[in-house]
């Protein structure tokens, strides 16, 4: 016997509620073929096409619940979420102030409009708006965490410090537990400090630049906890007396610092800035490298990567298609290699890219291989990846192909960043979109190698 109407629309709810994400598309699909007037239904709709990463269907969903009921504070809410990611901050934050004027207890919504404007390089308007509010809302994080990506955007990195601490009350990140005491501005002299990884591979390589702001300090020795994929490039760090994938406290230690706090510890502002850390690049990784690109002889030589983590939150966002660089290929005199390993190298392959750009990575064993493949190339053309980082340190060439709403390290207008001088960056005008920023690179390939 078919369901009710009734029955459809509640069965897609409760599918939802429960994360059963395939089953909730098919009935919301069914409930709205027929009954299309449904407002709330609508937004429900777009919250889980959002959830899929359907991103330009879920503003579709939400843009005509809105039509429908605009008078309803959640399905403004709910555009205004979509209409955040979608790079449409203006009209974000016209929505979310609409519901402030009628209830401005959310801190939520305070947060996303300081969010908003940061993602529009409105910086110092941001933490003139989110300032005041943290004392209002000592306890939601995401208040602090927006204040402090600001201040870290604006080179303002002392105050940044203070804030950036919140980024553990969000509920997004996972910290180490740990029984060392956290470092709080303590003497350091003749102590022991524990540095724990924390966030991206590309964080860490960042932050590495830092480990020596803890000599400085007075610290007889630094710990630092590389994760293995980054522990070969990292075994020589200055600043570390101890590189290791693995320590247990032996109750000698004294101090622990997560590694994204390490900029606290003396960087003040860009004009202190220091210079990428120094990684070490194995003989044998090397060796590996010059066999593989030892068939191109005099090509220019350009390393690829398209896309980071899967599981990062917003890589759906930052990250494209490695179809988007088979332009690149027609360039005569240029060979492109993929430095990409991970669960997107079988759509890599069975398009037939795999014999267009030379493999070059899914075989790495870590970032060691992957460092010095670089090494042997003319230049990396990467989305904002922990390759990014690691070229940069090693101060190769290397052109940066960044979404709408560029890593504060990047900032949102600029081609150069003060963190890595070697870095020449692209920056997508649309969400979603990019043909036009992939046309700027392919214009600069070709200047670069014919002039």
């Amino acid at each position: 016997m078919p369901l009710t109407l009734g029955q459809v629309r509640t069965a897609a709810i409760d599918s939802h509620r429960a994360g059963q994400h395939d089953q909730a598309l098919v009935a919301y699909s069914q409930y709205l073929n027929v009954a299309p007037l449904d407002a709330q239904m609508w937004s429900n709709f777009g919250a889980l096409l959002r959830v899929l990463k359907q991103y330009q269907n879920a503003e579709r969903a939400q843009r005509r619940a809105y039509a429908l009921d605009p008078k309803s504070r959640i399905v403004r809410g709910n555009l205004a979420n979509i209409l955040s990611d979608m790079g449409k901050f203006q009209d974000s934050i016209d929505l979310r102030r609409s519901i402030l004027a009628e209830d401005d207890s959310g801190p939520e919504h305070h947060a996303l409009i300081g969010r908003c404007l940061r993602g529009m390089g409105r910086y110092a308007e941001a933490v003139d708006y989110l300032e005041p509010l943290i004392e209002r809302f000592p306890d939601y994080g995401d208040l602090g965490l927006q204040l402090a990506m600001s201040l870290l955007a604006m080179g303002d990195y002392e105050r940044a410090a203070v804030h950036y601490r919140s980024r553990w009350k969000t509920g997004e990140l996972r910290q180490v537990q740990s029984a060392i005491p956290e470092w709080n501005g303590e003497d350091l002299t003749g102590k022991t400090v524990v540095v724990l990884p924390e966030q991206g591979f590309g964080d860490c390589v960042l932050m590495a630049r830092h480990l020596p702001d803890l000599k400085s300090k007075g610290a007889a020795k630094v710990v630092l906890i590389a994760e293995r994929p980054l522990a070969r490039l990292l075994r020589d760090v200055p600043g570390a007396d101890v590189v290791t994938p693995s320590y247990q406290p032996d109750g000698t230690e004294d101090f622990r610092i997560n590694m994204m706090d390490l900029f606290g510890v003396a960087l003040r502002s860009d004009a202190d800035m220091r210079p990428p850390t120094r990684l070490s690049v194995p003989p044998e990784a090397t060796q590996r490298a010059k066999h593989i690109v030892a068939p191109y002889g005099d090509r220019f030589k350009v390393g690829v990567v398209w896309t980071g983590s899967v599981t990062y939150r917003a890589n759906a966002f930052r990250s494209f298609s490695h179809t988007d660089f088979l332009p690149l290929a027609d360039v005569p005199d240029v060979q492109l290699f993929s430095l990409y390993k991970g669960p997107m190298i079988d759509a890599f392959r069975a398009d037939g890219s795999a014999g267009i750009m030379v493999d070059a990575g899914s075989s790495d064993a870590d970032f060691a291989d992957c460092a010095a493949m670089m090494q042997e190339l003319d230049l990396v053309i990467t989305s904002d990846t922990a390759t990014a980082h690691i070229a940069g340190a090693l101060g190769i060439p290397t052109w940066v192909v960044l979404h709408w709403d560029a890593f504060w390290v990047y900032r949102h207008t600029g081609q150069t960043t003060p963190w890595y001088p070697s870095m020449r960056l692209f920056r997508q005008a649309q969400a979603l979109n990019w043909r036009q920023v992939m046309s700027e690179v392919r214009s600069a390939l070709q200047e670069v190698v014919h002039g």
